[in-house]
């Protein structure tokens, strides 16, 4: 009783603003009472509107109360203070609506810290007392602060939930166990729970085991980040040097081609010159004798003018040509052609280059994709324009469909001579060859169709195995036929099992050393894949066995 007195005495002696023991306890005109420099700093926000309230009940006041010290309130909490009343708990130590409350606190209930499952209720610090002091309490089982202590009781029958029915996986009491679960697969909630603690150990050592995984995993991609990083830049510091060495060799040639143009030039100007000098010195001369002859000739005396005409010096011949011929106003047009010329080549290479140098980029990929989880709408963006090599067609097969078909004929076709034809087996191949990434599909018609990837340097002349798609270690193939497929490489070939479908999807990466077949309908299907490592570029390849037969590569784009 008395330890409520002392409550009451807490909850009194407390000022509302602070949560605090009363400092310099003061009481407004309503009663309240509160620190004095509580309620004044309170009120000192109030100035403006010059009507003062009473922070508890609202009551206003005009004009602002006087404040004096409540000396019997202040002598009850000096007195309390002695007997060893702490200050009201601070706010942060009630309940809020999210926090689970003593169930024992009246009034303003307090946090609680722990739930007893035996008496289904929750303590705070102070009620929980007497579970650590009587011996009566000591077996009770103390838990963290749970909301959910009532769904430990049976609803039913009210009575504890200590047994667990594994038929209908449910927690049920001792009644229940007479009543509706008679029969059935019972044990008590410590051994299942027992049991599935076992469970949860293996499941967090799962967890733990794949946290490990995961974080060696995330230590290898941050290396292959700094390596990518590192590598990306040291190629952009090597292109930097090989573009800079390619600048100054144009400016080296450039240069090159200005001085020599340049000094023929003055060669040439230096010539012409020469010439032209000497051509106004035999001008000059001229003219002088001209002269001389002119006033010769009009000499008056007959007998002087016969006496003196053999003394006259002949006219000496020309060091030069009678007419100077020159070229056509080329001079050095034939060097600016020859340049652009260069320049032409030059821009050939770079465009031609460029195109290998800009997919050689795109095709960097650190992490290798999993075909098996990839879309079709994903395998569409690796598509690539693959056409039928005439020169490569057996002369039964008839190319057409701008060589993207090939059809089985009983006709021999007027192939011309090459040695890249097959000689003895009904096969072709692609004329582009293939590397990176690509995908492309085959729609075939008729008994079936041999769809096929290989070396450039399979056998072309004979009936050998070595000219066999799938025969030998340069070609791998898929066989479609009946409505069955076999994979076949060097001469073992292996059934596959999947979908019925006219379309056969091939993707090839070349890098990763992936080559795979699906079955293409309304879905996409992986028939087979293979992982190695390709050492050349490979080509496509179709072999059509049966007359009327075709196969087509589709166009994808």
């Amino acid at each position: 009783m008395a330890q409520k007195g002392v409550q009451l005495g807490q909850e009194t002696l407390s000022c509302s603003i602070c949560l605090d023991l009363l400092k310099d306890p003061v009481t407004v005109p309503c009663g309240h009472s509160y620190c004095m420099n509580c309620i004044k700093s309170h009120w000192d926000k109030e100035d403006e509107k010059t009507i003062y309230s009473c922070p508890q009940c609202r009551q206003d006041f005009t004009p602002r109360p006087v404040l004096r010290k409540n000396t019997m309130l202040a002598d009850l909490v000096e007195e309390l203070k002695k007997t060893g009343l702490q200050a009201a708990p601070a706010d942060h130590c009630y309940a809020g609506s999210e926090d689970v409350a003593c169930d024992v606190c009246t009034g303003r209930k307090l946090k609680a810290c722990k739930s007893c499952l035996q008496c289904l209720i929750s303590f705070c610090e102070k009620h929980l007392q007497p579970h650590y002091e009587i011996p009566a309490y000591s077996k009770h089982k103390l838990v963290e602060p749970s909301m959910k202590l009532q769904e430990n009781v049976c609803s039913r029958h009210n009575e504890e939930m200590k047994v667990f029915c594994r038929t209908d996986q449910q927690s049920i009491c001792y009644l229940c166990l007479m009543d509706e679960h008679k029969g059935h697969d019972t044990v008590s909630a410590a051994a299942e729970r027992s049991e599935r603690q076992r469970e949860l150990k293996v499941s967090r050592q799962n967890i733990q085991q794949r946290i490990q995984d995961r974080e060696k995993d995330v230590k290898l991609l941050q290396q292959e980040v700094e390596a990518i990083n590192g590598s990306a830049d040291k190629t952009v510091e090597n292109s930097e040097k090989i573009f800079t060495e390619l600048i100054r060799l144009m400016e080296k040639r450039r240069s090159d081609v200005k001085q020599q143009v340049r000094s023929q030039q003055q060669t040439e100007v230096s010539r012409v010159r020469e010439l032209q000098e000497k051509l106004e010195q035999e001008i000059t001369e001229l003219k002088r004798k001209d002269a001389e002859l002119e006033k010769f000739s009009h000499t008056e005396d007959h007998n002087q003018f016969l006496h003196d005409y053999p003394s006259l010096s002949p006219l000496s011949e020309s060091t030069h040509s009678s007419s100077i011929k020159i070229r056509p106003l080329r001079f050095f047009q034939d060097v600016t052609a020859a340049v652009s010329e260069v320049r032409d080549k030059l821009q050939d290479v770079l465009r031609e280059k460029w195109t290998n140098i800009s997919q050689t980029v795109t095709e960097v990929d650190v992490l290798l994709s999993e075909p098996e989880n990839m879309t079709r709408a994903e395998f569409l963006k690796y598509s690539c324009d693959i056409t039928l090599d005439p020169n490569t067609a057996h002369t039964l097969l008839l190319l057409s469909d701008e060589n993207r078909k090939a059809t089985a004929m009983l006709e021999q076709q007027s192939y011309s001579s090459h040695p890249d034809r097959f000689t003895n087996r009904c096969q072709v191949l692609s004329k582009e060859s293939l590397s990176g990434r690509c995908y492309w599909e085959v729609e075939w018609r008729g008994y079936g169709v041999c769809v096929a990837v290989t070396y450039k340097n399979i056998s072309r002349a004979g009936n050998s195995d070595e000219c066999l798609f799938g025969g030998n270690d340069k070609s791998w193939r898929l066989d479609c036929y009946n409505n069955s497929y076999n994979f076949c490489y060097n001469n073992v070939c292996t059934p596959v099992s999947g979908p019925e479908s006219s379309r056969v999807g091939v993707y090839l990466d070349h890098r990763a050393g992936i080559l795979s077949f699906y079955s293409i309908s309304e879905t996409m299907t992986l028939l087979h894949r293979v992982q190695t490592t390709f050492t050349q570029p490979l080509h496509a390849g179709l072999r059509l066995d049966y007359y009327g037969d075709s196969a087509e590569l589709c166009k994808l784009k």
